[in-house]
């Protein structure tokens, strides 16, 4: 008897928080899974092999490009002088996702950081 399992896709948005396997990405240093947040837009996200995200960090030093979160009742920060590409299948699971105006702050700090 032949068993079929089937694979179903992991919907990867912009702004959740992912859980992800490790590499040798600079903004991922340790031998664990890292959370970060995806920063690329849906379509890519949809339509491509990779995703763009931010590193995810306990919370430190307010530095200003560098966003303050709250995620599973613990802060952290969104690391975003540390953006990087990684291949989706890299990708453990969607773990969480932000409030608005966490969105917003990210967003803002994006435009101030690498448009104006």
């Amino acid at each position: 008897m032949i068993t079929r399992i089937t694979i179903t896709k992991m919907e990867i948005s912009q702004y959740k928080i992912v859980l992800v396997n490790p590499g040798n990405d600079a903004g991922i240093e340790s031998k664990s899974t890292a959370q970060c947040v995806v920063i690329s837009p849906d379509e890519i996200n949809r339509n491509l092999k990779t995703v763009t995200v931010a590193p995810l960090t306990p919370d430190s030093e307010g530095y200003p490009t560098r966003v303050k979160v709250k995620f599973n009742n613990k802060f952290g920060r969104v690391v975003l002088d540390q953006i990087m590409t990684i291949e989706k299948q890299r990708i453990i699971k969607v773990a969480g996702e932000l409030t608005g105006m966490e969105i917003k702050k990210i967003k803002s700090v994006l435009k101030e950081t690498f448009i104006d």
